[in-house]
């Protein structure tokens, strides 16, 4: 029973098991169930860092369990850390300013997040490839996505910065 629901969770409910693209069913997973938390549910940002910060800590022991008779550190199947990576840029976005956000502007933005995230998360530059390449664990499992959410998050701060210098 607890292996099974640990499947689920590092899985994220089975969704992980698909043949094809498994990261980029994860990530799309993430910026629909974190519109509709913002949006639709209007859960306040602090109830969704409390609940992400927790899917944070508990991924850790979860994919040690998951990978633990595992020769592959790292299955495809995996994608709690899809989840973890692409929270960072559209949380820190719901949450900057202080202002509210439009249902469109939002959406575009998440799409925005998400072609990024997938970017980064596949091409894997530096540091996101040194803990991919360098632990065979589930901390390497994790940060790596991690790393390539802020690469999201330092891509759009650049082009903002930027655009208004020419703007």
């Amino acid at each position: 029973m607890i292996k099974t629901l640990n499947m689920l969770f590092v899985t994220m409910f089975g969704l992980g098991k698909m043949p094809k693209i498994p990261g980029t069913s994860g990530s799309l997973a993430t910026i629909i169930i974190l519109y509709i938390f913002f949006h639709i549910i209007n859960l306040s940002s602090k109830s969704i860092l409390i609940i992400l910060i927790l899917i944070f800590i508990f991924s850790f022991l979860a994919v040690a369990i998951y990978i633990r008779h595992n020769e592959n550190k790292d299955p495809k199947e995996i994608i709690i850390d899809e989840f973890i990576g692409q929270s960072i840029p559209i949380y820190l976005y719901e949450i900057s300013h202080g202002t509210e956000k439009s249902s469109d502007e939002a959406i575009i933005f998440y799409g925005l997040c998400f072609i990024l995230f997938r970017f980064f998360d596949i091409a894997k530059p530096f540091p996101v490839s040194y803990f991919d390449k360098n632990f065979k664990n589930s901390f390497g499992v994790i940060m790596d996505d991690v790393c390539a959410g802020f690469y999201v998050v330092l891509s759009l701060i650049c082009f903002m910065v930027l655009s208004n210098y020419f703007i």
